[in-house]
């Protein structure tokens, strides 16, 4: 799965004069009801009034990190499930109230508003004497409720119990470490184009104006707190983009040692955003690449990173696995496949995911990632690389896939690859070598070539 790095959600305005917290609740409220019968935030949150995004997207990420905990104290309080409605209500202003979270609001002020969101709408309404009761207890008993609830599995990790069976699996030593990591803010880190300067140049420019980074990887910044994109400079001119640092590992990687002649022709299979479609041209500014995105939304996106960059390549909405509608017949010497998967890799920047995720999904985006690994492997050159990747920790989609894949191609080698890079804090598990704060999203990484004959 592409992605680029989200900025930091930011906290709900403290300004009086803004929109009241009951009505930032039943957003939040609306958005957990909507999570859980599977839209994504992505979808959701373009839909919220601007007024009120801000504040709703800040708690949004709060409660998608606290809700393992809060539906554990939920059924404590009232083992009996109330409507969707008043769910996912309770279960915002409960995850709101954690105490290992910290506490946003103080306790009277988030029972009252949450008490006026219940009464302010009609899903709710009727039940809101019941929420009230749930969170009057709550205050009086806190500390029994949830010292009951911790030893909960779901509850201790905030995740559903098959995902944390499957890290317990796949990582026995660094699954803890894992799912801690996911309940943490992720930086925010930079990609200076090497076509513009240098990362210790950018970064003077960036202290020149009070702002701290760090340098990660070849072309990485890492800043030491978030900021809007439009803040940064040169960022509408191209010379930033927003990339984290386990994500700018692939253009280098699939570039390096192509023996080809220039210019090399390079295909992008599961391009949207663009982001690595960028890096690829700022790295190999002569390439002729191609960039497929099945998805026309997502594929104009491609084109919009692009322009922004001042690059280009030739952009395709086209599926991949289908071949026979877009290829020319020409062999690559490249072939980029970051590929469909279950996103585990980055729940620290996208909290839905854990929630919108079923046990059979891995399996099935397995399936599909073979699939394309097979149909595109035949439009490889001889002597060139194909590097797959996903933004996963599960082993399925990345060891396991690649095991499978050289048992079948006999023609592959693999060449030295970082393998799964664990996020942090599981840095001492396979994380960047050239990144020291180990602040980088999980990945898998293989670069297959294959043989001259």
């Amino acid at each position: 799965m592409n992605t680029s790095a989200r900025v930091p959600a930011s906290r709900p305005a403290s300004d009086p004069t803004g929109p009241p917290l009951w009505q930032q609740l039943q957003q939040t409220a609306r958005i957990v009801q909507a999570v859980r019968e599977g839209q994504s935030l992505s979808q959701l949150l373009p839909r919220i009034d601007p007024a009120l995004r801000g504040g709703v997207q800040a708690l949004s990420f709060d409660v998608l990190r606290r809700l393992g905990r809060a539906q554990a104290l939920r059924e404590r309080l009232a083992p009996r499930r109330p409507p969707p409605a008043v769910d996912a209500l309770l279960c915002t202003a409960l995850a709101l109230s954690d105490p290992e979270a910290g506490a946003r609001y103080a306790p009277h002020t988030l029972v009252s508003q949450t008490v006026e969101a219940a009464r302010r709408q009609r899903s709710t309404q009727p039940q809101s004497a019941f929420v009230n009761a749930c969170l009057r207890r709550l205050q009086r008993e806190q500390a029994q409720l949830w010292s009951r609830v911790s030893a909960i599995p779901e509850a201790r990790w905030n995740h559903p119990r098959w995902w944390i069976d499957r890290l317990q699996q796949d990582h026995p030593e660094a699954w803890a470490s894992i799912l801690a990591s996911a309940d943490e803010a992720a930086p925010m880190t930079l990609r200076v184009s090497r076509l513009h300067q240098r990362p210790a140049d950018y970064r003077l420019r960036l202290q020149a104006m009070g702002l701290e980074a760090r340098e990660v990887g070849e072309d990485g910044l890492q800043l030491a707190q978030a900021m809007p994109v439009q803040a940064l400079p040169g960022f509408e001119q191209g010379w930033v983009s927003v990339q984290d640092a386990a994500a700018q590992l692939a253009a280098p990687l699939l570039l390096k040692g192509l023996t080809a002649r220039k210019p090399w022709r390079v295909l992008d299979a599961c391009a949207a955003p663009g982001g690595k479609t960028g890096h690829l041209l700022e790295c190999a500014p002569d390439a002729r690449v191609l960039a497929l995105e099945v998805d026309e939304l997502r594929s104009r996106r491609i084109d919009e990173n692009l322009d922004r960059l001042g690059l280009q390549a030739q952009v395709k909405t086209a599926d991949a696995g289908r071949p026979e509608t877009w290829w020319d017949g020409q062999h690559f010497d490249a072939i980029l496949l970051d590929a469909p998967c279950s996103a585990s890799g980055i729940v620290r920047r996208h909290p839905d995911v854990r929630w919108l995720r079923r046990p059979d999904d891995i399996g099935r985006l397995a399936a599909l990632q073979q699939q394309l690994l097979q149909t595109l492997w035949p439009l490889l050159a001889p002597g060139g690389q194909l590097l797959y990747c996903t933004c996963s920790v599960f082993r399925a989609e990345g060891q396991a896939q690649v095991q499978t894949f050289l048992a079948r191609n006999t023609d592959a080698v693999l060449r030295p690859s970082p393998g799964h890079l664990l996020p942090s804090p599981a840095c001492q598990a396979g994380a960047l070598v050239d990144n020291p704060l180990g602040e980088h999203d999980g990945f898998f990484y293989a670069l297959l070539a294959r043989r001259q004959s």
